[in-house]
């Protein structure tokens, strides 16, 4: 199998990484570089220094740049292409390989910026997909994942989710092995919810880690967090029980928990005093929740879904309140059943 990464950045280079391991035999991998400074780097050094120091790539990675249009040699005989940019350049992505024959998988997670005044609902990845290539074979990689640790051969889960069961079977084949383990799920509107919705929700649970609030005030946060989650999702006609699984639930406990998250250290970091633009220079690498969290918000109220956690977010985010008055905000709400 040909696989191409278009995208080095730390997700893209842990795929490519993941995917030429011994027990990837038969895999062909090319690791596409937009810049061609960092692709000379990837070559000279075996290692992106900028987003995965002190992993190596293996020689096995084939690093590519240059166009991409027309009968580009990075996609020349490609059987799966990865999209592994930020949401920001999914549409654009798209639009180059919309006659590729091959299927296509994007990893970002969020819902695309509102393009203006005209189009003022930020769409998911499988829907700006359906814009500018309706005829693409494609889905997308997701679940509880730090780059850092799939390319350091650690034991991880991700589900491979597109309404083609082609393209769920091609990005199995492509990426299982005994350290990557990829399930499949045809419901990709629940996938891509979850792995929206997760980010913002790290930032709350951040923002209560960094104000000292305890574990209680975390769990209960990201308990909340998924009823939030289920509630947009099934508004826009994912399944429950997605919910439940990898892109729900575990996407969610590890990006508001762990550590390399850095949508939950965007909310430590304005807990500890920092202005929202010195938080994101602090991170060097792009914290989806940030840019993403708007627009959930707005597909919430034109649904009229009631989303509490993500509405504080967006007013921490926009400087409406304080660290200490989002918690007082959340904290303050009427008694209600849980189950509504």
């Amino acid at each position: 199998m040909n696989i191409v990464v278009l995208g080095a950045g730390a997700w893209g280079t842990a795929l490519a990484i993941s995917a030429a391991t011994p027990a990837g035999a038969g895999r062909r991998v090319t690791l596409w570089a937009r810049d061609a400074q960092q692709a000379a780097d990837l070559k000279q050094h075996r290692e992106n220094r900028r987003y995965l120091s002190g992993v190596a790539v293996p020689e096995a990675v084939q690093i590519a740049t240059g166009p991409l249009h027309g009968g580009a040699t990075a996609l020349a005989g490609a059987d799966l292409v990865i999209v592994g940019t930020p949401m920001a350049g999914l549409r654009a992505m798209l639009t180059l390989l919309a006659s590729q024959g091959a299927p296509v998988a994007w990893l970002c997670k969020g819902f695309e910026a509102p393009l203006d005044a005209a189009h003022s609902i930020g769409l998911m990845g499988h829907e700006v997909r359906a814009q500018v290539a309706p005829q693409l074979l494609a889905g997308v990689l997701s679940g509880p994942s730090f780059a850092l640790e799939v390319a350091r051969g650690q034991p991880t889960a991700l589900v491979a989710a597109s309404e083609h069961a082609s393209v769920r079977d091609t990005l199995v084949a492509a990426f299982h092995s005994p350290t990557l383990r990829v399930y499949a799920n045809d419901d990709i509107v629940g996938v891509e919810v979850g792995g929206a919705v997760k980010n913002v929700l790290a930032i709350a649970t951040g923002l209560c880690d960094g104000l000292g609030l305890g574990l209680n005030a975390r769990a209960a946060l990201i308990t909340r967090g998924l009823t939030e989650m289920t509630r947009l999702g099934l508004a826009l006609g994912a399944k429950a029980e997605t919910f439940m699984g990898l892109s729900g639930l575990g996407d969610l406990v590890l990006t508001a928990t762990g550590d390399l998250s850095r949508n939950r250290k965007v909310g430590q970091l304005l807990a500890q005093g920092m202005n929202l633009q010195q938080a994101v220079d602090s991170l060097g690498h792009v914290a989806e929740g940030v840019y993403s969290a708007r627009t959930v918000a707005q597909r919430a109220r034109a649904l009229g879904v009631e989303m509490p956690i993500t509405d504080a977010v967006v007013a921490l985010l926009d400087g409406l309140l304080l660290p200490a008055q989002a918690v007082a905000m959340l904290m303050g709400r009427d008694p209600k059943d849980e189950l509504l």
